[in-house]
């Protein structure tokens, strides 16, 4: 049944009374709602049909700016420029969103020599844009326009057009900027990501723009949040475990790095290690005789998460990580609790 065959079915599209109605409300509810999807899911997969040489060329006119990504746009296109132009600069490429109706009242002089513009304009009929459009031209910047009419003075005028294919607004007055907005951002989001793989950013990369929030957390380093100098469990390799017991008690990290004169990491003994060394000479054994030689460690420039990745994914799962450097030599040491109250985990 389709969406108009819906919202005039006797049933649904008009209430019947009584628990009726409520059943036909929740009915007509999601009739819409999966019609919406259903239309933008169709756009997008067609929008990714048409991508090619153009987009390609669009990224390299991003990636070779030696300035900032410009993104421009007026009402709902404005909106989700606003989103692309964040987007791009959490992701490696400095940008910013410039209100067309402002730039003729000033604003164009944000934007200078070395810039790249990035104009959105379904129709590419916005009169607003025109300001922008003529500082691009006079300046020699490049202008890619996405836009979903190729005739249009936006794609006239563009260095670089990324055309929108022909697709209905969801719902069944076909109006309201729905399809045609939801494909501009997920161009903005390829047109991001393209560039973040061409520039090589990695997820630490990321971490130095978000450094707030539940994701600033989890991009923590390690060397943030390690246990350095004194606060580490270490003993040397004769170390008897009458001594070792007290101080991994003393140290609370439940385990003790054997290190030698150099500060190198052995091996560590943990409260496994000791059960299954259990017997009428232990207190009296050496530690080096029990400890696991081969222990899990990491590096202070890794990233919280690769630590609670670390100590929760791989078997078997541990509650402390020896920090150590290149040469194996224990730096610090990273306890669960230190992601719990940095909110990591």
């Amino acid at each position: 049944m389709s969406l108009r065959q819906t919202l005039d079915h006797p049933r649904i599209g008009r209430t019947a009374g009584g628990g009726d109605d409520e059943l036909a409300s929740v009915a007509r509810d999601l009739a819409v709602a999966r019609d919406v999807l259903s239309t933008e899911a169709d756009a997008l997969k067609a929008l990714a049909g048409t991508l090619g040489a153009g987009f390609s060329a669009a990224v390299s006119l991003l990636h070779a700016a030696s300035g900032r990504v410009v993104v421009t746009g007026m009402g709902k296109s404005g909106h989700v420029a606003r989103k692309i132009a964040a987007t791009l600069a959490s992701t490696g490429t400095p940008a910013l969103f410039v209100h067309p109706a402002e730039a003729s009242h000033g604003d164009l002089g944000m934007i200078v020599p070395g810039d790249v513009v990035l104009a959105l304009s379904n129709s590419g009929e916005a009169a607003e844009l025109a300001d922008i459009v003529t500082h691009a031209r006079r300046f020699a910047l490049p202008l890619i326009a996405i836009t979903a009419r190729a005739d249009s003075t936006l794609a006239r005028a563009a260095t670089q057009v990324l055309l929108l294919p022909n697709a209905p607004e969801a719902g069944p007055i076909g109006l309201a900027p729905t399809t045609s907005t939801t494909m501009q951002m997920a161009l903005g989001d390829a047109l991001a990501v393209t560039l973040l793989c061409r520039r090589g950013f990695t997820a630490a990369d990321f971490s130095s723009f978000h450094p707030g929030g539940k994701l600033g957390a989890r991009l923590k380093r390690v060397g943030d949040l390690m246990h350095t100098g004194a606060a580490i469990p270490l003993a040397a390799p004769d170390t008897t475990m009458d001594r070792a017991i007290l101080l991994i008690t003393e140290k609370h990290f439940g385990c003790l790095g054997i290190v030698d004169p150099a500060g190198t990491l052995l091996g560590i003994v943990t409260d496994g290690d000791m059960r299954r060394a259990m017997g009428p000479e232990f207190l009296g054994r050496r530690a080096d005789a029990i400890m696991t030689r081969t222990p899990r460690v990491i590096g202070a420039a890794a990233l919280a998460e690769d630590a609670l990745h670390d100590m929760t994914a791989l078997e078997p799962k541990v509650m402390s990580l020896f920090v150590v450097d290149a040469a194996r030599r224990v730096i610090g040491i990273v306890h669960m609790h230190d992601l719990l109250r940095a909110g990591v985990a």
